[in-house]
């Protein structure tokens, strides 16, 4: 199966639940007026897009339909479909250029944040690079389980000591593992809890202090892992972990089973993150490197596009 037919079959329900609805609107339309963009908002926010993002979507369709003179209302669809595109666009790619690079992945427990770390682990892989994970998230016995499991799928080395253990001190282990054995990436699981901000921030903070100081001059990015069936929820969650962590990137899963895949927009437009992964089933190869253009086309594909042959499904 191709990139694009995965995501397309990702957004499955997402795609019946808000793209069907806005087209059958659209259709239902004669002429391009007010009370259009009133009906095409509301579905946007029942489509968990956000009332900030959807007041955004429409303003910048009223601008770019006044200025190519739009008249037909089929036409807002791809015109909606280009505008969802731009806002997504940037930022996606890992910055992982020096050796080593240091992934640091959080997010609450239950959202898919030890599965996604194997996910990626293979998928870096796969493309060649030497993976050390680090089993930072103490707390949590299953976390160590879990990771020691993914780190025999996808072949990269596990650091760990045992549960309850300092995050910091395995943070430390897994980096001087990564310069001892010639690793080019380092990913560690850390910080599983949200409910005590206070100890986030002082167990972060240690982290990024040792981080600092044995790798200093090492690219390193700060994935927030979140799962989109919580919808809005995904959005004040990572609005909590922004406050506290110096966020680079978002990784959005479970996309497959939900049909609030919308918020990814809200991520986007209100905290001003990228979205550098997406989870479309559960799969080890169903964690795909976001691509806006894609992600926009399969949300809002046409019928007679989705009867065809696409030329990017190779």
């Amino acid at each position: 199966m191709g990139l694009f037919s995965k995501i397309k079959d990702g957004l499955k329900k997402t795609r019946e639940s808000m793209s069907a609805s806005v087209s059958a609107m659209l259709n239902s339309f004669t002429k391009i007026d007010e009370s259009l963009f009133e009906e095409l908002e509301e579905l946007l926010i029942m489509g968990d897009v956000g009332i900030t993002t959807a007041e955004h979507i429409c303003e910048e369709l009223r601008r770019q339909v006044k200025a190519q003179g739009i008249t037909d209302p089929d036409a807002v669809y791809d015109l909606l479909r280009s505008i969802v595109a731009d806002m997504l666009r940037g930022g996606e790619a890992l910055k992982i250029e020096t050796k080593p690079s240091v992934i640091l992945v959080i997010g609450v427990n239950g959202v898919g944040k030890t599965t996604t770390i194997g996910k990626l682990a293979a998928l870096l892989e796969k493309q060649g690079k030497k993976v050390i994970l680090g089993a930072a998230d103490t707390f949590r016995a299953a976390a160590i389980e879990q990771l020691e499991v993914w780190a025999e799928r996808s072949g990269a080395e596990l650091v760990k000591q045992t549960q309850g253990s300092d995050p910091a001190s395995v943070v430390f282990d897994s980096i001087a593992a990564a310069k001892s054995r010639g690793a080019d990436v380092v990913i560690c699981d850390t910080a599983g809890r949200l409910h005590n901000k206070k100890n986030l921030m002082e167990e972060l903070a240690k982290i990024n202090r040792v981080v600092e100081r044995e790798a200093p001059d090492s690219d390193r990015e700060v994935l927030l892992v979140l799962d989109a069936a919580t919808g809005q929820n995904a959005v004040n969650q990572a609005r909590e972990f922004q406050a506290t962590a110096d966020i680079t990137g978002i990784v959005l899963t479970k996309l497959d089973g939900t049909p609030k895949g919308g918020v990814i927009l809200s991520i986007r437009e209100e905290l001003g993150l990228p979205v550098k992964f997406i989870g479309v089933g559960e799969q080890v190869d169903d964690l795909q490197e976001f691509d806006a253009e894609q992600f926009a086309k399969a949300l809002f594909e046409r019928r007679e596009e989705s009867d065809g042959t696409d030329p990017s499904d190779t």
